[in-house]
């Protein structure tokens, strides 16, 4: 599966800048509205404009050793608490340390002058830790929430592409064996009739089952398409002779199209069995054509001239166009497939638009 791009990753460095600036400024404009002094609105700008980078470099560091160590989230939570906590212990320290040196810093309205130096600095230390939580706060909503909100979207479209691979696997295992037992049916009713013609088919199968084996992308080219096709239909025709016959008109701008790999063969086996073969008088035609519309829309007919299909049988559907339908949802998006049935015969009209 091809990786998933992240558009989130780059804008972060941009985010982190906002918020440290954004910080910054709020915590002046709390200072200011405190009514303290300019000497500790200065103070407090200077150490929280040294410490605000520190710290968020030091939490992205811390978060992104996490991700790689596939840390469980407690754990990750744990070590950037107590990063933030030893870095709001050191600045709380050092700021107490500057309020020793110039009373009018400290952070206690009463100024008590007698309030020893442990005790100062230990509240020093205890603000630094308070303020560092809420630094920390601040940075796992503008930097881990988005990520968290990314990393959610990307396994979601992770686990959406796993299912439609698992689902595309489960209808080829219900269709490629599904052919091949039809056709070894119709090869197994010349063996007595006509043994050289049931050779001849066994080698036209070989080509079938070799190309369909070495083909490995889903998409495929409508004429290598056709070219399976027509083998597939001289296996019908002779298993079924005088009875069954193809026609097909196939445009030659439409070659190098893409579409599902074997997406027409259900239809074609559809058209035969529902269809043509249904006739009384044995003139049974299936015509498989192939053009391009103005809009550039590739447009896929299969039409036989059988008796129709009643509507409740077109509502609910043979397992082969349940599949048609689906592989075109899952691989085609701007595709569809519709029927038009009559007592004249039943059309299966493909549409993919060009990508």
């Amino acid at each position: 599966m091809a990786a998933l791009a992240t558009p989130l990753a780059r804008p972060r460095p941009a985010l982190g800048s906002i918020l440290v600036v954004g910080v910054i400024l709020l915590q002046v404009g709390l200072d200011m509205v405190s009514g303290r002094d300019t000497a500790r609105t200065v103070a407090r700008l200077l150490f929280t404009s040294m410490e605000m980078p520190v710290l968020m470099l030091a939490l992205s560091g811390v978060f992104s050793w996490s991700v790689r160590r596939r840390m469980s989230a407690s754990r990750g939570l744990a070590a950037s608490v107590a990063i933030a906590t030893v870095i709001g212990v050191v600045f709380g320290l050092l700021y107490g340390e500057a309020a020793l040196r110039i009373p009018g810093l400290r952070l206690h309205a009463s100024n008590n002058v007698n309030l020893s130096a442990n005790v100062s600095l230990a509240r020093s230390a205890l603000f630094g830790v308070i303020n560092a939580q809420m630094y920390f706060g601040l940075w796992a909503l503008g930097f881990v929430y988005p990520f968290a909100v990314e990393s959610a979207g990307v396994r979601a479209l992770e686990a959406q592409q796993l299912r439609s691979e698992a689902e595309l696997s489960h209808l080829r295992a219900h269709l490629e064996p599904h052919f091949l037992l039809n056709t070894l049916n119709a090869i197994a009713g010349l063996v007595t009739e006509d043994p050289r013609e049931a050779r001849r088919l066994l080698v036209c199968l070989g080509d079938l089952l070799r190309d369909a084996v070495q083909e490995t992308s889903e998409l495929q080219r409508l004429d290598k398409q056709m070219a399976w096709l027509r083998r597939y239909a001289q296996i019908l025709e002779a298993r079924h002779h005088g009875a069954l016959c193809f026609r097909w008109d196939v445009a030659p701008d439409v070659h190098q199209a893409m579409l599902p790999r074997l997406l027409l063969q259900p239809l074609v086996e559809n058209a035969v069995k529902h269809g043509a073969l249904r006739r009384g008088d044995g003139a049974g035609e299936v015509v498989v054509r192939a053009s391009r519309r103005d809009d550039g829309v590739l447009v896929c007919v299969i039409e036989d001239n059988g008796p129709g299909i009643p509507d409740a049988d077109v509502r609910a559907g043979a397992f082969g166009l349940q599949a048609v339908r689906r592989r075109l949802e899952l691989e085609a998006h701007h595709a569809s497939l519709r029927l038009e049935s009559s007592s004249e015969g039943t059309r299966s009209i493909v549409e993919i638009a060009a990508a």
